[in-house]
C-alpha cells in the first residue's frame, strides 16, 4: 500500500475510532487497524501521536513505519489528527443528544468498528462525555477526542468498510442494467425549449397556522403577455396551473428556480416554500450550535407548507397576476422534498418497516438515506397528509423504501412521476426506486411512472436559475403539461420522446421493472 493510501486509510478509521464512545474505566492507548484478507492487525499507539519524539522512540507499527520513511507518515498522520475541528462541534453534538437522527449516524459510524470486548450499540451521551474532556484542554482535535474515550482499544475493521462499498454497488446495479438495456428518450422537442412567456420573481411571506413565524416563499410567474421568440406546442402551455416545488434537506428553494424559470416561460405560476425547519439556515444555525437537527416533527410539517401555500393561492394572498386552479395543483421535490411530495400525492408514512429494520446493519438494502428515514420512526404513523388538490407530482430522489406503506399506493389520488439517478449513492436507485415503484406499478393501473438518468448523481438533478432547468426541465414539464392535458379521471401519458436530456441520457423504464423482491 503506498503512504498516502495508508494514510487516507489511517484518517478514515481514525475519524471512525473518534465517533465510538464505550462505557469502561480506561481512556483508549492502542488503535489496531485490520486490513482485509490479511491476518495481522496494524498497531497503532495514541501516545506516539503526540510528538516526534515519541514516536521515533515508539514501538508500535506506525513508529517503524515512520522511521522507514524518515518520519513523513508520521508528521502526515499526526497534522490531519491534531488539526482542531470546529469549536462549535461540542455545541452541534450537545444541541442533539437524544436525537434519532444522530443516533442512526453513530449507528452507521459504529458499524465500521469496534471498542474491544464491548459489542453493545454506542451511546450518544458516551461521545459528548469525551467532547467535554476534550473541550476542557481548549480546541478540540480528533486526536484529543481519541484520547478522551473510555476503553483499552479500538479495533477498525476495513474488510466492513469494502463489504459496505460492495452494498452500495449492488444497489446500483439494476439501474445500471436497465440504462444499458434501453434505448435514451429524445432531447429533439419542444419541451427543453424555453416558452413564449416572459417570467418574473418575487419574495413574500406568509402567515400560516402550523408555524409560529411566516413561511418564506418565492414565487415565479408569467406574465399576462406573450413573447414570439418560440412557438411551441399547445401541450406545453398551462396558464391557469398551480406548481408547488419543494426542496431538499438542509437546501434552498433558489436550488430549483431553473426549474421554477422553465416551467413559468410556459405560462405555470410557480411557487417555492421554504421549510424552516430543514433549509439551509436550520443547518447554519446547527452548526453554529444554536439548533439541534431537523425534529421528527418536520415530517408531517413540511406537507403542511405546502397545503398552505395552495391555501393562500385561493384566499388571494399571493397576489398572483393571473388566477390559478387551485383545485388541481402540481407539486414537485427533491429528496426530503421529493418524500414531501409523495405524502401530499396520498403516499402514508408508517413505522412499522424501520422498527423492524433500522437496527439492521447487514440488511442488503440498508443505504446512507435510512440515517433520515429512521428519523421519523417516531412520527411516521402521525404524518399522512395527502392533499385531494395535489393531482399530479414529480419525486426526484424521493427516500421512500422504509417510510411508506406500498398498500397505500392504491389509494394515491395522483399519478406520480419518480426520477431516480443511476449514480446516486445517497439514495440509490435499486432500494429507493426500482423496488419501491415495481411494488407500487403492481398494485395499481393509475399511470405513476419510473424514470433513470444516466449519470445522475443526488445532487446534479437540481437545478439553479443559471443553468436554465437543468437536465430535467423537458421532463418534468412533459410530465406537468399531459397532467394539465388529461381527462377527468384519466392519468397523465407521458410523451414518448423529445423530454430527454443531451447531457444525462433519460429512461421510462416503467414497463422493464423487475418482479418485486420478497424481502421485507
Amino acid at each position: 500500500m503506498a503512504a498516502s493510501r495508508l494514510v487516507r486509510a489511517l484518517a478514515t478509521g481514525l475519524c471512525s475510532a473518534a465517533l465510538l464512545a464505550p462505557p469502561a474505566a480506561r481512556s483508549i492507548e492502542t488503535i489496531r487497524l485490520r486490513l482485509p484478507l490479511l491476518e495481522t492487525d496494524f498497531l497503532i499507539r495514541v501516545s506516539e501521536l503526540r510528538s516526534p519524539a515519541a514516536l521515533l522512540a515508539g514501538d508500535s507499527d506506525l513508529a517503524e513505519l515512520d522511521r522507514a520513511t524518515n518520519g513523513v507518515i508520521g508528521q502526515k498522520l499526526k497534522a490531519v489528527l491534531q488539526s482542531n475541528l470546529p469549536l462549535e462541534l461540542k455545541a452541534v453534538l450537545l444541541n442533539a443528544n437524544g436525537s434519532p437522527l444522530l443516533e442512526q449516524v453513530l449507528l452507521l459510524v459504529g458499524a465500521l468498528g469496534d471498542i474491544d470486548d464491548l459489542p453493545e450499540p454506542i451511546e450518544p451521551a458516551q461521545f459528548h462525555r469525551a467532547l467535554e474532556l476534550a473541550a476542557a484542554k481548549g480546541g478540540i482535535s480528533l486526536l484529543d477526542v481519541l484520547e478522551n474515550l473510555p476503553g483499552e482499544s479500538v479495533t477498525v475493521e476495513l474488510g466492513r468498510l469494502g463489504y459496505s462499498l460492495q452494498r452500495f454497488r449492488a444497489q446500483r446495479r439494476q439501474a445500471e442494467q436497465l440504462i444499458a438495456a434501453l434505448p435514451a428518450v429524445s432531447s429533439n422537442g419542444p419541451w427543453l425549449e424555453a416558452g413564449r412567456f416572459t417570467s418574473a420573481r418575487r419574495e413574500l411571506k406568509i402567515d400560516v397556522a402550523h408555524r409560529p413565524e411566516p413561511l418564506a416563499v418565492v414565487i415565479w410567474e408569467s406574465s399576462a403577455s406573450a413573447t414570439t421568440a418560440t412557438t411551441p406546442t399547445a401541450a406545453t402551455t398551462a396558464t391557469d396551473r398551480l406548481v408547488v416545488i419543494s426542496h431538499g434537506l438542509w437546501d434552498d428553494p433558489r436550488n430549483f428556480e431553473g426549474w421554477a424559470g422553465h416551467l413559468a416561460s410556459h405560462g405555470y405560476t410557480v411557487v417555492l416554500p421554504r421549510h424552516p425547519g430543514s433549509d439551509q439556515s436550520q443547518q447554519r444555525a446547527m452548526l453554529s450550535g444554536k439548533q439541534p437537527p431537523p425534529k421528527p416533527a418536520e415530517l408531517a410539517l413540511r406537507p403542511k407548507d405546502v397545503s398552505a401555500v395552495i391555501d393562500a393561492a385561493a384566499q388571494g394572498q399571493l397576489n398572483l397576476r393571473r388566477p390559478v386552479n387551485t383545485k388541481a395543483v402540481l407539486v414537485a421535490g427533491h429528496s426530503w422534498g421529493a418524500t414531501t411530495a409523495l405524502q401530499l400525492a396520498g403516499a402514508r408514512p408508517t413505522a412499522s418497516r424501520m422498527e423492524q429494520l433500522c437496527e439492521d446493519l447487514r440488511h442488503p438494502w440498508r443505504n446512507l438515506s435510512w440515517v433520515l428515514q429512521c428519523n421519523f420512526v417516531g412520527s411516521a404513523d402521525s404524518a399522512a397528509l395527502a392533499d385531494p388538490r395535489v393531482v399530479a407530482a414529480v419525486a426526484v430522489s424521493p427516500p421512500m423504501r422504509l417510510l411508506f406503506d406500498i398498500d397505500s399506493a392504491r389509494g394515491m389520488g395522483a399519478a406520480v412521476l419518480v426520477v431516480s439517478g443511476g449514480s446516486d449513492w445517497v439514495v440509490p436507485p435499486g432500494p429507493e426506486a426500482i423496488e419501491p415503484m415495481a411494488r407500487v406499478i403492481s398494485a395499481t393501473s393509475e399511470g405513476h411512472r419510473l424514470v433513470l438518468v444516466e449519470g445522475g448523481t443526488h445532487f446534479n438533478l437540481r437545478s439553479s436559475l443559471a443553468n436554465g432547468g437543468g437536465p430535467l426541465r423537458g421532463l418534468i414539464l412533459a410530465w406537468f403539461s399531459a397532467a394539465s392535458q388529461a381527462p377527468a379521471g384519466s392519468p397523465p401519458q407521458l410523451p414518448p420522446d423529445g423530454w430527454g436530456s443531451s447531457t444525462m441520457p433519460l429512461r421510462d423504464v416503467t414497463k422493464h421493472l423487475p418482479e418485486p423482491a420478497n424481502q421485507p
